[in-house]
């Protein structure tokens, strides 16, 4: 009796003991799952015409301060709800400083619109006078509130039309009347443009506050789409225009109007009527000027305009052409110096590099130059004839702020290898650096124009701290060469306290896409830190057409989107099962949305690698998704017929192998249910079983706290049971 009680309580321990450690795991997963292993973000900074300080939001969100770049000391609150008697707003979410910093604009109220798109209530303070007002006194929220560049107006947008407050006569005026929903924008953009290029504002004042651009949008031949909004009564229908490969995208046009005259004038911007992309354009210093980035529909070939915004005349400044896609974000941040000369990336070299051009667009110099890769632009000291950006100089998964000036010569500015970026005061006298690493979180600091730290802001280490304690497995880097000759970047995620005889099991995580890049040596603690505590090996692998080497590798995979991606995720595999620690016969891969679509394409080309893989948002035909983006990357199908059919997923559902887990949300604007569903409805045909779970009203990025952690504990048992 005496041992049977003995055996009994040690079996008990055991169970306690399990549960202990299950339990340490949920709670592991749901501090991933709400993100409280991220960095707690910085309020966006706001450097002052002065060099020395900057103006930022405040902790408790309710002020706005201004703080000394070198001291950190707190020298003037410019605003604070608290002063203002009844005051609508409860806290700050949104600022903007007019130009000469007598006058801010701030909201709260976020009614989110798309990815990026918003409306809200703006609202004016004058800090001399210390009056505070809404931004317009009729009904209906607005979007992207902008002051002129004298300070004395406000141009924004409600209902898909422009209006005008002046500010001196406190009057309101509509700038367009045509706005309709489903057919006319103006000033703000259709979906393809804000998720495309990133674009929600899209008005420019001139230089002297006499001219306001924006596009107009037409898109009333755009294709509806609509998906079902799910309630307790019946459903709703949502629709809205999203118009797919070779299909008609909005007609665009570049509009002008005069706040003197209160006319509007068309802008000569396409020859021959055809068809363009116009994803960013900018006032430059000479007045009733704009300079124009113009895209050929296919994205061969771009242009960069002078317009003359009174006689709506273009001058052609630098034309760029390609085999595959000129990159329009190399002229997403251009310089303008004094004299109307200017600063863009391109990469005639074969790597993105920066570029000084005078007005007429003749090239002066090329400002820097190497087989590495610049990976965003600062701005161009103009005095000082020095340029500054952030650079993968040092290796593809690491980065590096930098300045060079006039004569090439290169300074780096980062003192740590890992990840760094950096916030320059507008004179480059200072600059806030952001250092992270695999095992560092963000350590945030204000350093001089010497590079010497003045300060340092915030180190994180409550968040390292616990990262500690909960004794994570850290991230390994590796190299390794496919059986075409290239080579791979990567890292890996082991369990702690391998056992030297034992095979484990492993999952590939990738997103592969486009420009995109995973394998970075910055801070994150992500899903794989949790599998790697429960027995998974995880590695994650950067293959051909992602970032940070050049363009022949990042174009690679032009016309045939899937192809050389699933073969560099199946080689990966291939390599990795020849590890003594990984068992060959256990081997999953994973990804979200283009993710999704190569692990869908890894477990049909008939590898037979892979025993279980979990596709989560998968585009499953391209011919589904929309123009900009596809016709980017694969041409129209009208000219590219064979390399849409050759990686059609719906030809190739017939050819799964090993077992699969398909998820997605039901309102995804982005990535359509139609994809899953008609790639599920392919293997029934087929007689291929598989798992699948939907989130009811969820969009593409399939969000919420609860829903998180109901997703990837579904996705954790799925890979506990089939790997």
């Amino acid at each position: 009796m005496k041992k049977y009680l003995i055996k009994i309580s040690l079996f008990l321990l055991f169970l306690c003991s399990c549960f202990q450690f299950a339990s340490a795991d949920d709670n592991l997963l749901k501090e991933i799952t709400a993100n409280r292993m991220k960095v707690p973000k910085i309020g966006d900074i706001c450097p002052l015409n002065n060099g020395k300080s900057y103006a930022v939001i405040s902790n408790d969100k309710k002020s706005i301060v201004v703080t000394d770049f070198e001291k950190g000391t707190v020298t003037d609150t410019l605003f604070t709800v608290n002063k203002i008697e009844n005051c609508p707003l409860k806290t700050i979410e949104g600022f903007e400083l007019d130009p000469t910093e007598t006058r801010i604009l701030l909201h709260s109220d976020v009614e989110r619109i798309y990815r990026r798109s918003f409306t809200t209530t703006y609202y004016l303070y004058h800090i001399a006078r210390n009056t505070f007002s809404p931004l317009s006194e009729y009904d209906g929220k607005q979007q992207m509130a902008a002051f002129s560049p004298n300070g004395r107006m406000v141009a924004f947008a409600r209902g898909n039309n422009l209006f005008l407050k002046k500010l001196d006569y406190d009057t309101e005026s509509a700038i367009t009347t045509d706005g309709e929903l489903g057919k006319i924008i103006n000033g703000t953009p259709d979906w393809v443009y804000e998720e495309e290029f990133a674009k929600i504002k899209l008005f420019e004042w001139s230089q002297n506050s006499d001219l306001l651009a924006f596009l107009r949008f037409d898109e009333s031949n755009v294709k509806d789409y609509s998906f079902q909004w799910f309630t307790n009564d019946y459903p709703t229908l949502k629709t809205y225009k999203y118009p797919r490969a070779g299909g008609e995208n909005s007609q665009i046009n570049l509009m002008v109007y005069d706040v003197h005259n209160r006319t509007t004038k068309k802008m000569d911007i396409s020859k021959n009527d055809e068809e363009i992309y116009m994803p960013a354009f900018y006032a430059t210093p000479v007045n009733d000027e704009l300079a124009v980035v113009s895209l050929s529909r296919n994205q061969k070939e771009l242009n960069l305009l002078f317009v003359n915004m009174r006689s709506g005349v273009s001058k052609l400044i630098i034309n760029e052409k390609s085999k595959t896609y000129v990159d329009y974000e190399n002229y997403s941040k251009l310089h303008f110096n004094s004299d109307n000369s200017f600063v863009c990336m391109q990469e005639k070299d074969g790597f993105r590099h920066l570029y000084l051009y005078d007005t007429n667009g003749i090239l002066i110099r090329q400002l820097t130059s190497g087989n590495w890769d610049i990976t965003d632009f600062y701005g161009y000291d103009e005095t000082n004839k020095t340029v500054y950006y952030q650079s993968a100089a040092t290796s593809p998964i690491d980065r590096q702020a930098e300045k060079c000036d006039i004569k090439g010569k290169r300074t780096i500015l980062s003192d740590k290898e890992g990840f760094n970026k950096a916030l320059f005061s507008k004179d480059f006298t200072y600059y806030i650096e952001t250092f992270s690493d695999t095992k560092t979180p963000d350590i945030v600091a204000v350093k001089n124009e010497k590079g010497k730290v003045c300060r340092t802001i915030t180190t994180n280490k409550e968040l390292l701290d616990k990262c500690t304690t909960l004794q994570l497995p850290q991230k390994e880097f590796f190299q390794f060469t496919t059986s075409e000759g290239i080579t791979l970047n990567g890292w890996i995620v082991k369990p702690l306290n391998m056992e030297s005889k034992k095979r484990y099991p492993l999952l590939l995580m990738q997103y592969s896409g486009p420009s995109s890049q995973e394998v970075l040596n910055k801070w994150h603690i992500g899903w794989e830190s949790y599998l790697a505590q429960n027995g998974i090996v995880v590695a994650c692998v950067d293959g051909r057409g992602t970032n940070a080497r050049g363009t022949d590798f990042r174009t690679a995979t032009y016309g045939k989107l899937g192809e050389l991606e699933a073969k560099d995720q199946t080689e990966t595999a291939l390599f990795l099962s020849k590890q003594n620690y990984i068992d060959p016969a256990r081997i999953g891969i994973w990804g979200w949305s283009y993710g999704g679509f190569t692990t869908l394409c890894a477990m049909t080309n008939g590898s037979g690698i892979f025993k279980a893989g979990i596709a989560v948002a998968p585009v499953t035909d391209w011919m589904f998704y929309n123009t900009a983006y596809t016709e980017r990357f694969m041409n129209r199908p009208q000219e590219n017929g064979t390399g849409y059919t050759n990686n059609n997923l719906l030809d190739k559902a017939k050819d799964l192998q090993g077992k699969l887990l398909i998820i997605h949300g039901s309102a995804d604007d982005n990535v359509h249910l139609q994809n899953t569903l008609l790639f599920t409805d392919k293997l029934t045909e087929n007689g291929i079983q598989f798992e699948m779970q939907l989130y009811t009203n969820k969009n593409h990025s399939i969000l919420g706290d609860k829903t998180r952690m109901h997703l990837y504990t579904r996705m954790s048992d799925f890979i506990f049971k089939n790997l």
